[in-house]
């Protein structure tokens, strides 16, 4: 198994980080590894949406848990290789919030999909912490 985890701490609330999470097709405008993304249904569990990368092939994921203003997590399996990504939100004592990205990929290509998928994640919560915390004021 292939671990990673990244984290950013914000001033913003979890329910102002929730609101950009469950805006999937809105992720684009936080998350420059976006070109195309779309839900096919509601932000709940069981609901999936296809991203494409720039460059990239388009794949599809599922939401596998999803709990308002806690976090969600995602799975993708791509030629028997599972990729899970939890996206957690922590309130903090003195206000604001802690986001974690912890990843798990198990299966053939465990080591080579790691550092694919993870490379971006401290831009992405950079881009996701200005966001949320413009938003804020």
């Amino acid at each position: 198994m292939w671990t990673h985890e990244d984290s950013i701490e914000t001033t913003a609330a979890p329910e102002q980080i929730w609101k950009l999470f469950a805006d999937v097709e809105g992720w684009k405008k936080w998350n420059q590894g976006i070109d195309n993304i779309e839900i096919h249904g509601a932000f709940a569990i069981g609901t999936t949406f296809s991203m494409q990368p720039p460059g990239e092939e388009v794949f599809t994921t599922t939401l596998i848990d999803v709990k308002e203003n806690q976090g969600f997590t995602d799975e993708t399996i791509i030629d028997g290789t599972r990729v899970l990504v939890h996206h957690k939100i922590v309130p903090l004592a003195a206000g604001g919030s802690k986001v974690i990205y912890s990843t798990e990929i198990t299966g053939p290509a465990a080591a080579d999909f790691g550092p694919m998928v993870t490379a971006d994640f401290p831009e992405v919560l950079g881009a996701l912490k200005k966001l949320a915390e413009l938003r804020a004021c």
